[in-house]
């Protein structure tokens, strides 16, 4: 086995990036409580970028912003160039609770985001039928999703957004709802698909070990009003065996400074 660095060590304060998604001065308040403060950000383009830090930070308010799911009070996001302040099909969502059609199949949900769009039938039947096959699920087609297990339902979720040729996939901690074991199975699928898929990845997570095992880029935001506190990149070699990586004293030097910098806010 060749030896492999796994960390050069983290970048604090990162070279600029070509930005596909950028947020320029977005906040958002809740009636009288302040979720987000003055937010800049960018988010490059062929990358995995997670946001993190302690519960109520806005995390997931940035992640619908950045949707069209929920507008901001004040500030701008904009993709590709072009401000967006609704849903478009630049984007596609990932759900934490997978929001599946129950009435529909697996075929069917996977495929629905392209009926919507007018694709025909034949075509969006073999874009879906190839998603599926992508996320583990060939076999599963005709399945409901009362029939699948948590873990087969979010890679449902996850098939239906990459079907879709989105540029940006937004995931809203997809993997929270499954078991260890499944949840470091979708994480090595995660990383396959973001290097095969070439997409735009942003991932909403409660778990440092996770953020930096997956991210080319991690944000981490400050307690209420979220606010940026620090970018960090991990800069892993992924292609060496996972345990390996998780063993590793760079990644666990990693993990153990992002939870220096967080436990001052955990109650």
């Amino acid at each position: 086995m060749r030896n492999a660095t796994l960390r050069k060590g983290p970048t604090l304060m990162p070279e600029p990036v070509d930005a596909i998604v950028e947020v320029r001065g977005v906040s958002k308040s809740y009636g009288n409580v302040e979720a987000l403060r003055g937010i800049d950000l960018d988010f490059p383009r062929g990358k995995l970028t997670s946001l993190l830090g302690p519960s109520g930070c806005g995390k997931t308010t940035l992640l619908k912003i950045i949707a069209g799911l929920v507008n901001a009070d004040a500030g701008t996001i904009s993709v590709n160039g072009r401000t967006v302040s609704k849903p478009g099909p630049e984007r596609a969502f990932v759900f934490q609770d997978f929001a599946l059609l129950p009435w529909a199949t697996v075929l069917r949900n996977v495929a629905f985001g392209l009926e919507l769009r007018g694709k025909a039938a034949a075509e969006r039947e073999k874009i879906a039928r190839h998603y599926i096959g992508e996320v583990g699920l060939a076999g599963f087609e005709d399945k409901y999703p009362h029939e699948l297990s948590g873990g087969m339902r979010q890679r449902v979720g996850l098939a239906r957004a990459l079907s879709v040729d989105a540029d940006v996939l937004l995931l809203d901690e997809p993997f929270s709802a499954v078991d260890e074991q499944n949840r470091r199975k979708f994480q090595e699928d995660l990383i396959r698909l973001r290097t095969t898929q070439n997409k735009t990845f942003i991932f909403v997570t409660h778990s440092i070990e996770e953020a930096v095992y997956i991210s080319d880029r991690i944000v981490l935001l400050s307690p209420r009003p979220g606010r940026i506190s620090q970018i960090i990149e991990p800069e892993i070699d992924r292609s060496v065996d996972p345990d390996r990586i998780h063993r590793d004293k760079h990644y666990l030097d990693t993990v153990e400074e992002i939870w220096q910098g967080l436990k001052q806010y955990v109650d």
